[in-house]
Formats: C-alpha cells, sequence, structure tokens
C-alpha cells in the first residue's frame, strides 16, 4: 500500500462548478497550458490515497481559492468520447459557488456564461450537460438554489436563482405561495432597497424540521 500513495490513480476528477454571473448561469473554466488557447473544466487525477470526494474538493480549493457551498459526485463518464487525458474514465463532480464570491486570480481560471460557452473536450461537454440537467432535477428534489445566495437574500433573489437553474421564468405569487408551503425560509429583522419602491425583507434559508427528508418547491407548477 505504501508504494501506491502518491501516485496518480487511472481515471481523471471533473469538475462543473457553477454560479450566477450577469443574469446567467456561469460555469468555471480553466485556461489549458497549450500554445492555442483551449478551455476546459477543471480536473486532475487523484493520488491512490484521497478519495473520490477529498480529490474533488482539493481540486475546487485550488481551482476557486475557496470551498465550495456543495460539491456533489454526479457520475462516470467514458466510453468513445475522449478526454485530453486520454484516460478511459472520468468521474464528474458538480458544484455550486454563491453569488458575488471573488473571481478566481491568475489568469487560469474564468467564469463563461452557459450562453457564451467555447468548444469543450467531448467528454467535458457531456460532463458539463449531464450536470445541468441533474441541477434542474434536483431542484424538484432538495433546495440547491440556496447555495447560489449569501446567507441574507430577498425573495426576488431566490426566485431569480430559481429561473437561473430551470432557464425559465417563473410566476411570482404562485413561488412565494410555494415557497411558504415548503417551510424552507425565515425572515430576519434586516431590510434592502433594490430601487424604486419600498426595500425588500431579507429571508435566510431555515427549513422546519418537520418531516423526515427536506423537498424542494413544487416547480412543475410554478411556470409562467
Amino acid at each position: 500500500m505504501s508504494e501506491r500513495r502518491g501516485r496518480k490513480a487511472p481515471h481523471t476528477i471533473d469538475l462543473a462548478l457553477f454560479t450566477a454571473l450577469r443574469n446567467q448561469l456561469a460555469v468555471l473554466l480553466w485556461r489549458t497550458p497549450e500554445e492555442r488557447e483551449r478551455w476546459a473544466l477543471p480536473w486532475e487525477h487523484p493520488t491512490f490515497d484521497e478519495t473520490l470526494e477529498s480529490a474533488a474538493g482539493r481540486i475546487a480549493t485550488e481551482a476557486l481559492g475557496t470551498t465550495p457551498g456543495w460539491l456533489e459526485q454526479l457520475a462516470a463518464f467514458g466510453g468513445e468520447k475522449r478526454h485530453q487525458s486520454e484516460n478511459d474514465i472520468s468521474v464528474g463532480f458538480i458544484g455550486l459557488i454563491p453569488a458575488g464570491t471573488p473571481p478566481p486570480v491568475g489568469g487560469a481560471y474564468a467564469w463563461f456564461p452557459l450562453g457564451e460557452l467555447p468548444m469543450l473536450p467531448p467528454r467535458q461537454r457531456a460532463i458539463l450537460d449531464e450536470a445541468i440537467a441533474a441541477l434542474r432535477v434536483r431542484m424538484d428534489q432538495s433546495p440547491v438554489a440556496f447555495k447560489l445566495l449569501p446567507p441574507a437574500f430577498t425573495l426576488s433573489e431566490l426566485q431569480h436563482m430559481y429561473e437561473l437553474l430551470l432557464g425559465k421564468r417563473l410566476h411570482k405569487a404562485s413561488f412565494r405561495r410555494a415557497l411558504q408551503a415548503a417551510w424552507l425560509v425565515e425572515p430576519t429583522d434586516e431590510w434592502r432597497s433594490e430601487g424604486r419602491g419600498r426595500p425588500a425583507q431579507l429571508f435566510r434559508y431555515a427549513p422546519r424540521k418537520r418531516r423526515p427528508t427536506q423537498r424542494g418547491i413544487r416547480l412543475d407548477l410554478l411556470i409562467s
């Protein structure tokens, strides 16, 4: 076992890390060290003494300078879609970073809105597509949208994050009724101006423990 410590595993860890940027959902990309500029999802080979989760956390922290608010294993990818490492298998992870987190420094990493993506290696494009689909499935199972927000937020900001993740507009009144029914937030004593009109009250994520498991908001009922 000691001979294996520090050696690289024969698979890669590839990260699809998302945040909110300029009214779009954005993903973190890495500028590869090649003469011809190419961009890719952050990836590395884990060492044999790392778990998949610890390797993903390390890679994310090195890329961002901070630990993601949420990071979860997605799936294993391989088949005919090539990876720049030439390895047969890549394990994809998905993560969410609160909006407003300082951007990575040094120029090697940058946030790209999903509508402005450069060409990605085939396997990484599949990882990204699967990560986006998985986010939308998870939204009706757990409150992942809160991971894109600071600890205190307005209800308009929360609805905006749901809309970014879904890629669709939600009906305001229906969203707030569903949010109240889900018992996911509680008001604070703070208020914030959102332009003209009355200041908006700030809320925080504080689900009431009245069920064995906590669901998200019934999004199928809210599309406007």
